[in-house]
Protein backbone atom coordinates (compact mmCIF):
# COMPACT_ATOMS: atom_id res chain seq x y z
CA UNK A 1 0.00 0.00 0.00
CA UNK A 2 1.55 3.63 -1.03
CA UNK A 3 2.01 5.60 2.20
CA UNK A 4 1.19 9.44 1.30
CA UNK A 5 2.60 12.16 3.48
CA UNK A 6 1.90 16.06 3.27
CA UNK A 7 5.32 17.73 3.82
CA UNK A 8 6.13 21.40 4.24
CA UNK A 9 8.41 23.00 1.62
CA UNK A 10 10.03 25.52 3.56
CA UNK A 11 10.11 23.58 7.05
CA UNK A 12 9.35 19.71 6.28
CA UNK A 13 8.54 18.05 9.31
CA UNK A 14 11.36 16.28 10.56
CA UNK A 15 8.92 13.02 11.66
CA UNK A 16 8.08 12.45 8.13
CA UNK A 17 11.58 13.13 6.63
CA UNK A 18 12.49 10.30 9.11
CA UNK A 19 9.38 7.99 7.94
CA UNK A 20 10.49 8.24 4.62
CA UNK A 21 14.46 7.73 5.37
CA UNK A 22 12.81 4.32 6.74
CA UNK A 23 10.95 3.26 3.92
CA UNK A 24 13.66 4.40 1.49
CA UNK A 25 16.62 2.17 3.67
CA UNK A 26 13.72 -0.85 3.52
CA UNK A 27 13.66 -1.12 -0.40
CA UNK A 28 11.22 1.64 -0.96
CA UNK A 29 10.62 3.53 -4.32
CA UNK A 30 9.63 6.93 -3.24
CA UNK A 31 7.98 10.13 -5.32
CA UNK A 32 9.75 13.44 -4.16
CA UNK A 33 9.43 17.04 -5.20
CA UNK A 34 13.02 18.97 -6.50
CA UNK A 35 13.81 22.31 -8.24
CA UNK A 36 12.59 20.98 -11.31
CA UNK A 37 9.85 18.67 -10.85
CA UNK A 38 8.44 15.59 -8.65
CA UNK A 39 11.05 12.46 -9.18
CA UNK A 40 11.49 8.83 -8.69
CA UNK A 41 13.99 8.08 -6.06
CA UNK A 42 15.61 4.77 -4.32
CA UNK A 43 18.69 3.82 -2.73
CA UNK A 44 21.46 3.15 -4.80
CA UNK A 45 22.26 -0.35 -3.65
CA UNK A 46 18.59 -1.10 -4.64
CA UNK A 47 18.58 -2.78 -7.60
CA UNK A 48 14.80 -4.18 -7.14
CA UNK A 49 13.83 -0.59 -6.68
CA UNK A 50 15.38 0.74 -9.75
CA UNK A 51 14.09 -2.12 -11.57
CA UNK A 52 10.63 -0.67 -10.67
CA UNK A 53 11.33 2.50 -11.39
CA UNK A 54 12.08 1.51 -14.70
CA UNK A 55 8.91 -0.59 -15.10
CA UNK A 56 6.88 1.99 -14.11
CA UNK A 57 8.54 4.83 -16.26
CA UNK A 58 8.45 2.10 -18.92
CA UNK A 59 11.94 3.25 -19.68
CA UNK A 60 13.70 1.63 -22.45
CA UNK A 61 17.16 -0.47 -21.65
CA UNK A 62 20.45 1.11 -21.06
CA UNK A 63 18.07 4.20 -20.09
CA UNK A 64 20.49 6.10 -17.51
CA UNK A 65 19.20 7.35 -13.85
CA UNK A 66 20.63 10.11 -12.15
CA UNK A 67 22.94 10.18 -8.78
CA UNK A 68 21.30 13.00 -6.08
CA UNK A 69 23.58 13.94 -3.92
CA UNK A 70 23.36 16.59 -1.09
CA UNK A 71 26.95 18.96 -1.77
CA UNK A 72 29.77 18.96 -3.77
CA UNK A 73 31.53 16.73 -1.10
CA UNK A 74 29.37 14.04 -1.62
CA UNK A 75 29.92 14.71 -5.25
CA UNK A 76 33.85 14.02 -5.25
CA UNK A 77 33.19 10.21 -3.72
CA UNK A 78 30.89 8.99 -7.01
CA UNK A 79 32.51 11.32 -9.93
CA UNK A 80 35.69 12.17 -11.03
CA UNK A 81 35.96 16.21 -10.63
CA UNK A 82 39.31 18.22 -11.69
CA UNK A 83 39.39 22.06 -11.49
CA UNK A 84 37.37 23.06 -13.72
CA UNK A 85 34.58 20.86 -13.12
CA UNK A 86 34.56 21.91 -9.57
CA UNK A 87 34.26 25.44 -10.36
CA UNK A 88 31.44 25.13 -12.21
CA UNK A 89 29.76 22.81 -9.70
CA UNK A 90 30.65 25.40 -7.13
CA UNK A 91 28.99 28.11 -8.88
CA UNK A 92 25.67 25.85 -10.26
CA UNK A 93 24.81 23.94 -7.37
CA UNK A 94 22.81 23.58 -5.33
CA UNK A 95 20.22 24.12 -8.56
CA UNK A 96 18.19 22.65 -11.19
CA UNK A 97 21.14 21.04 -13.53
CA UNK A 98 22.43 17.44 -13.82
CA UNK A 99 26.16 17.01 -14.97
CA UNK A 100 27.83 14.30 -16.45
CA UNK A 101 30.87 13.28 -15.14
CA UNK A 102 33.24 10.41 -15.12
CA UNK A 103 32.79 7.96 -12.54
CA UNK A 104 34.60 6.56 -9.58
CA UNK A 105 34.39 2.87 -8.50
CA UNK A 106 32.11 3.98 -5.80
CA UNK A 107 28.81 3.42 -8.31
CA UNK A 108 27.86 0.49 -9.86
CA UNK A 109 28.73 -0.67 -13.34
CA UNK A 110 24.75 -1.21 -13.92
CA UNK A 111 24.53 2.74 -13.51
CA UNK A 112 27.03 3.32 -15.92
CA UNK A 113 27.03 4.31 -19.26
CA UNK A 114 28.50 1.17 -20.95
CA UNK A 115 31.24 3.00 -23.36
CA UNK A 116 32.40 6.30 -21.60
CA UNK A 117 31.30 5.09 -18.27
CA UNK A 118 29.93 8.22 -16.81
CA UNK A 119 26.88 9.29 -14.03
CA UNK A 120 24.54 11.89 -14.04
CA UNK A 121 25.16 13.53 -10.60
CA UNK A 122 22.98 17.18 -9.47
CA UNK A 123 22.39 18.51 -6.42
CA UNK A 124 18.99 20.03 -5.57
CA UNK A 125 17.78 23.09 -4.47
CA UNK A 126 14.69 22.11 -2.42
CA UNK A 127 14.16 21.79 1.63
CA UNK A 128 11.90 18.78 1.00
CA UNK A 129 14.47 16.99 -1.22
CA UNK A 130 17.98 18.17 0.79
CA UNK A 131 16.26 17.39 4.00
CA UNK A 132 16.10 13.49 3.05
CA UNK A 133 19.41 13.48 1.41
CA UNK A 134 20.51 14.80 5.19
CA UNK A 135 18.85 11.98 6.87
CA UNK A 136 19.79 9.22 4.71
CA UNK A 137 23.42 10.91 5.09
CA UNK A 138 24.04 8.92 1.03
CA UNK A 139 22.33 9.53 -2.35
CA UNK A 140 19.27 8.51 -4.14
CA UNK A 141 18.91 6.50 -7.73
CA UNK A 142 16.47 9.38 -9.50
CA UNK A 143 14.64 10.14 -12.37
CA UNK A 144 12.21 12.43 -13.09
CA UNK A 145 8.40 11.84 -12.92
CA UNK A 146 7.38 11.24 -16.26
CA UNK A 147 5.02 8.57 -17.49
CA UNK A 148 4.55 6.73 -20.19
CA UNK A 149 2.62 8.47 -23.07
CA UNK A 150 3.00 12.14 -21.22
CA UNK A 151 4.90 15.10 -22.55
CA UNK A 152 5.71 16.67 -19.29
CA UNK A 153 6.34 16.03 -15.85
CA UNK A 154 3.38 15.01 -13.22
CA UNK A 155 3.22 18.37 -11.09
CA UNK A 156 0.44 17.99 -8.65
CA UNK A 157 0.53 15.52 -6.20
CA UNK A 158 -3.30 14.41 -6.26
CA UNK A 159 -2.87 13.76 -10.19
CA UNK A 160 0.38 11.26 -8.79
CA UNK A 161 -1.45 9.45 -6.17
CA UNK A 162 -4.55 8.79 -9.28
CA UNK A 163 -2.14 8.08 -12.06
CA UNK A 164 0.87 6.24 -10.05
CA UNK A 165 -1.49 4.11 -7.26
CA UNK A 166 0.15 1.64 -6.26
CA UNK A 167 3.85 1.55 -8.00
CA UNK A 168 5.45 3.22 -5.06
CA UNK A 169 5.77 2.95 -1.31
CA UNK A 170 5.45 6.24 -0.61
CA UNK A 171 4.31 9.89 -2.24
CA UNK A 172 5.67 13.31 -1.05
CA UNK A 173 3.20 15.79 -1.37
CA UNK A 174 5.06 19.08 -1.03
CA UNK A 175 2.90 21.03 -3.12
CA UNK A 176 2.66 21.96 -6.59
CA UNK A 177 6.07 21.33 -8.56
CA UNK A 178 7.48 22.62 -11.92
CA UNK A 179 6.84 21.07 -15.54
CA UNK A 180 10.70 21.95 -16.80
CA UNK A 181 13.24 19.30 -16.44
CA UNK A 182 17.21 19.93 -15.54
CA UNK A 183 19.25 21.28 -17.66
CA UNK A 184 22.31 18.92 -18.64
CA UNK A 185 25.92 19.83 -18.50
CA UNK A 186 28.64 17.36 -20.01
CA UNK A 187 31.77 17.67 -18.10
CA UNK A 188 33.16 14.35 -19.22
CA UNK A 189 35.43 16.00 -21.95
CA UNK A 190 37.71 19.43 -22.03
CA UNK A 191 35.07 21.34 -22.69
CA UNK A 192 31.61 22.08 -21.16
CA UNK A 193 29.10 20.91 -23.55
CA UNK A 194 25.09 21.29 -22.71
CA UNK A 195 23.47 18.39 -23.81
CA UNK A 196 19.81 19.52 -22.76
CA UNK A 197 18.29 22.73 -21.84
CA UNK A 198 15.93 23.01 -19.42
CA UNK A 199 15.58 24.88 -16.21
CA UNK A 200 18.59 25.66 -15.05
CA UNK A 201 20.31 28.96 -17.14
CA UNK A 202 23.13 27.64 -19.52
CA UNK A 203 23.58 31.34 -21.30
CA UNK A 204 26.80 31.61 -19.59
CA UNK A 205 28.40 28.02 -20.13
CA UNK A 206 27.58 29.19 -24.17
Amino acid sequence: MTQYFEIHPDDPQRRLIAQAATILRDGGVVIYPTDSCYALGCLLDNKTGVERIYRLRQLAKGHHMTLMCSDLSEIAVYAKVDNQAYRLLKSLTPGPYTFILKSTNEVPRRFLHPKRKTIGIRVPAHNIAQALLAELAEPMMTTTLLLPGDNFPLSDANDIRERVKSGVDLIMDGGACGLEETSVISLEGSEVEVIREGKGDTSLLR
